[in-house]
């Protein structure tokens, strides 16, 4: 019996070692990512690597206001390490109606599924989709996948220029907004950002996804003079907070522009609510405001 089983054990030992071990060893950086879609990327919270694709070559309008890039035509897509080696890339998509499928099916070629396509404004010129995506296995793979559905579009490529040092002042009460919200925004690309995370959780395929992958509430202000500003962003809602805040937000004279998911397999199971408004910025804030106190969100 005793021989049995140290020939059992010599057995599994040898099993062991043939087996191929899944490396945990962390990413040395993400040059890789870089070089293959062509443009460097930021480090995010919660070891999110993002790379920003701003749809500088549309002149889009809405209600008479010449929309910026940073205001509702970012293009971005992000990566996080999962282990194994391998990465979760989510983002989303800024296209023209003819870049739609061309895209689509790019994607689809390099194993990156999507997970939504839809509007994010109404009444636009030109009309523009939003694809949002879903990717899992080797970074390099998956960024060349992405570079190649871009390189499709009419999307500056390439190196984007050096942000300067100190952001241009904006013709906004950025402080009375820091106060009304509730936490400080930033300026970026001529308008000013709040990005505010869900208390919550929120995993997919057995990953958390932080809310610097596209899980935080986003709200943006675009001066307009006279201390108005054109709104637009989108809320992270649970079933349960859609209709309070859409009351809200219609009581305020914020219009709600979509109301869909942005992924299929998460959890909790979310909501995304786009709005717009053009109006005073502060009586703006002071609705938002009030739409963020009817979720949980990050005190």
């Amino acid at each position: 019996m005793r021989r049995k089983i140290l020939v059992v054990l010599s057995s599994i030992a040898l099993l062991v070692a043939a087996t191929p071990k899944t490396s945990t060893t962390p990413r040395a950086g993400w040059k890789d990512v870089e070089q293959a879609i062509g443009r460097a990327g930021t480090m995010q919270p919660g070891d999110v690597y993002k790379v920003s694709f701003p749809r500088g070559d549309l002149a889009v309008t809405l209600d008479g206001v010449a929309i910026k890039p940073a205001l509702a035509l970012g293009s971005w897509v992000a990566f996080k390490e999962i282990g194994g080696g391998h990465v979760m890339t989510m983002g989303d998509l800024v296209l023209l109606e003819s870049e739609v499928t061309p895209v689509m099916d790019a994607l689809q070629k390099g194993g990156i599924e999507q997970s939504a396509l839809h509007n994010h404004l109404l009444g636009e010129s030109p009309h523009v989709m939003y694809m949002h995506f879903d990717g899992h296995g080797d970074a390099t793979k998956l960024a060349r996948t992405l570079h190649d559905a871009l390189a499709l579009t009419k999307t500056p490529m390439g190196p984007m220029p050096a942000p300067p040092a100190t952001p241009p002042a904006i013709d906004l009460p950025t402080a009375d907004l820091d106060r009304m919200i509730g936490r400080p925004g930033k300026i970026a690309g001529g308008t000013y950002q709040f990005a505010v995370p869900r208390a919550e959780k929120i995993m997919e395929h057995g990953a958390e996804v932080p809310p610097s992958m596209g899980m935080a509430i986003a709200i943006n202000f675009q001066p307009t003079g006279d201390g108005r500003a054109a709104i637009t962003g989108d809320f992270v809602l649970l079933a349960s907070e859609v209709n309070p805040v859409i009351r809200i937000l219609r009581n305020g004279g914020i219009a709600v522009t979509a109301l869909h998911s942005h992924m299929l397999e998460e959890t909790p199971r979310l909501f995304f609510m786009h709005f717009w408004a053009n109006d005073d910025a502060k009586k703006l804030a002071t609705t938002l405001r009030a739409a963020l106190d009817a979720m949980h969100v990050k005190k």
